[in-house]
Parts: C-alpha cells; sequence; structure tokens
C-alpha cells in the first residue's frame, strides 16, 4: 500500500508543477482570464506566504525561512503517519497522500523560486475565494478526508507498537 500512496503523492505533485508551468507560460503575472463567468476565473499570482497568502505582505526577511521549516515539520508528520499507516486503513492512507503531494509541489516551489504560483479563483454571487493551486486543493480534500473518516472511526496511527495477544 505505501507505493500505492507514494504513487498517488508523486501524481498529485506531477499535475500541480505541470498546471503552474502552464499558467507561468501562458499567463502573465497578475492576469485575469474568465473561464466560467461568475463562477470560475484564472488569475496568475505568485503567493510568497503561506496558505491562502497568509502572510504575504509580512516585512520580515525570515518568512520564507519560516514557511519552510513549518512546511518540513508537517511533512515529517504527514510521513510518518502514512508510514504507520495500518493496511486496512486505505481511504485514511488516500487522504495522507494527497497531502503529501500537495505539501512537497507547495514547497517545491519556495524552495526553488521563493514562491508559490496560485490561479484558480472561485467566486460565489458576492463572495471571492483566494487564488489556489492543485496542491492545495489536494491538500484541503485530503484532511476533509481525513476529518470525514475520524468520524467514522477510521483512526490514524496512534501507537505502532501492538499489545501481546
Amino acid at each position: 500500500m505505501r507505493m500505492y500512496h507514494l504513487l498517488i503523492a508523486l501524481g498529485i505533485f506531477t499535475l500541480d508543477q505541470i498546471t503552474k508551468a502552464m499558467v507561468e507560460a501562458n499567463v502573465h503575472l497578475s492576469e485575469t482570464r474568465t473561464v466560467i463567468p461568475g463562477l470560475l476565473h484564472l488569475t496568475h499570482v505568485k503567493n510568497r506566504g503561506a496558505a491562502f497568502g497568509i502572510f504575504a505582505d509580512a516585512p520580515s526577511q525570515g518568512k520564507l525561512m519560516l514557511v519552510v521549516f513549518l512546511s518540513v515539520v508537517a511533512l515529517g508528520v504527514v510521513v510518518t503517519l502514512l508510514w504507520r499507516n495500518q493496511p486496512g486503513a486505505k481511504r485514511t492512507g488516500l487522504g495522507l497522500a494527497l497531502i503529501l503531494g500537495g505539501a512537497v509541489g507547495n514547497l517545491f516551489d519556495r524552495l526553488v523560486h521563493g514562491s508559490v504560483v496560485d490561479f484558480a479563483e472561485f467566486y460565489v454571487r458576492n463572495y471571492h475565494f483566494p487564488a489556489f493551486n492543485v496542491a492545495d486543493s489536494a491538500i484541503c480534500v485530503g484532511v476533509c478526508l481525513i476529518f470525514l473518516l475520524s468520524l467514522k472511526n477510521e483512526r490514524l496511527p496512534a501507537n505502532p507498537v501492538q499489545p501481546p495477544a
């Protein structure tokens, strides 16, 4: 199962990098293109902050280092949980794999480019959802899946030591 989950994470990372490259090649920075009027726009944005642009305008030089550090810590937690995941908890593994692929995609961009390309903007009436990318979507879907599974008692691995039989 671990190989299956790593392949999912690699697929998310690859799709994320391809879509970001396509946006950078075809949409000028800050340009907006309407895909579905009143619902979906493509807008090329460079996110130098954390999720959804949090801390993007913070003046601190150490901001990138802090965001990278927190990303590495979160990745360590996700990899540990995925490694300890029980073979029967396939959906939990799927959620962790989605989070892993998305987190690696955004961390890669921060390390290589100093920012993350966001491009999908959704509108619902007067509500505007901040621009995001495939990695962000995978992380959100993975977190929601794990949350829903926790309500159904498909647990994350707690203790790798099994009690004696």
